[in-house]
């Protein structure tokens, strides 16, 4: 599933960023970050705090919350040969076959890999057989044991590449509401929560509800397709659950906000509408729900020239260049609105990605 095909192309998403606006570490306490708020209906930008949330959002708001939590994905293997690998854990199709990243070479369908305790470690006694085999270190393998609990005894929790320091506490790369695992990264729009604001919202009569979308493979790759319908998707579970499913409605049906928190969650809302109108992208809703329960794969990708159907408000961070991330919050946007908001970001140096600052688009 993906937008309509358009004339963009992907040397229009890039962008220049000074390194040193690149978070290396998250803010405390969480909600100190700065929030920049875009206004799309005036086209004004303001500059706030994130803990000002309540006093930017109104009573009967509803947000929507990816309540994935982050795995210890990053494994290291050692193969027949001697020679080291790292496994990153990226989705399941049983307990013990999980589809993977390999970095590393000579990993070939039939081989055996020994699970170590870390990347100079002692084997575990653990060990996985390879399966498939696919492109840019894709694989699947066939553990000895149930993967999840193996990553949980021996595993690291995988941080992005442009982070270079290692975490003190692991549990700043989890949302405060994370609560299903699955994710090899976090939904980090959610970062920015604490208990306390979570409360305060709750009091002045924000509604919340949750979905799981687990993060996978594309979180870690830029789009090298220069055309972005071109681009595959790698898919990825996600759920809305029934209960969910009525609270939106019910919303949209009173005419009240779905603000989605991150962009997990807009493809979640923005899925399950899709599979409300049998996944035609062509087909206007009509006299049914907005959005179905919804549990399976997602491959949607959403670029400028989409159809929201759910998602009134977003809340998100800054994104790299050429990112499905950063088409994502174009279509919502607006490129030429996104392009100054991004450059009044780098003007007022507001810290970027994972770690960095926040935006709420109206």
């Amino acid at each position: 599933m993906e937008a309509k095909s358009t004339d963009l192309r992907m040397s229009d998403f890039e962008y220049d960023l000074p390194p040193d606006l690149i978070a290396q570490e998250p803010v405390e306490p969480r909600d100190a970050s700065r929030l920049m708020v875009v206004n799309r209906a005036a086209g004004t930008i303001s500059h706030h705090v994130f803990r000002d949330l309540p006093e930017l959002l109104r009573p009967g708001d509803l947000l929507v919350y990816n309540e994935s939590r982050v795995i210890p994905a990053r494994l290291w293997a050692r193969k027949p040969t001697g020679g080291r690998v790292e496994v990153l854990l990226l989705r399941p199709r049983s307990e013990t076959v999980w589809e993977v990243l390999v970095r590393g070479r000579g990993v070939r369908v039939g081989g055996h890999l020994e699970v170590l305790d870390g990347p100079e470690g002692i084997p575990t006694g653990a060990g996985a057989e390879v399966l498939e085999e696919g492109e840019r270190g894709l694989r699947v393998l066939a553990f000895d044991r149930p993967a999840l609990t193996l990553a949980e005894a021996v595993g690291q929790t995988p941080l992005p590449p442009y982070i270079h320091q290692p975490l003190t506490d692991p549990e700043r790369y989890q949302t405060v509401y994370a609560r299903t695992p699955g994710s090899a990264a976090a939904p980090t729009a959610g970062l920015h929560f604490t208990p306390e604001l979570l409360w305060r919202l709750q009091e002045m009569g924000v509604e919340s509800v949750f979905v799981t979308l687990h993060i996978g493979l594309d979180t870690f790759r830029p789009v090298e397709e220069e055309r972005p319908e071109e681009h595959r998707m790698h898919a990825e579970f996600c759920r809305l659950p029934p209960e969910a499913a009525e609270r939106i409605n019910r919303a949209k049906e009173e005419g009240r906000r779905v603000i989605a928190v991150g962009t997990t969650s807009v493809r979640v809302l923005e899925t399950a509408a899709l599979a409300a109108v049998g996944g035609r992208a062509d087909t206007e809703s009509g006299a049914g729900p907005v959005v179905i329960p919804y549990e399976g794969l997602t491959e949607l990708f959403i670029y400028p020239g989409f159809h929201f159907r759910v998602v009134d408000a977003l809340i998100t961070n800054f994104h790299l260049p050429r990112s499905t991330l950063l088409l994502l919050v174009a279509a919502f946007c607006g490129k030429e609105l996104m392009d100054r908001a991004y450059a009044e970001a780098v003007r007022l140096r507001y810290r970027f990605y994972s770690f960095g600052d926040a935006m709420l688009i109206l």
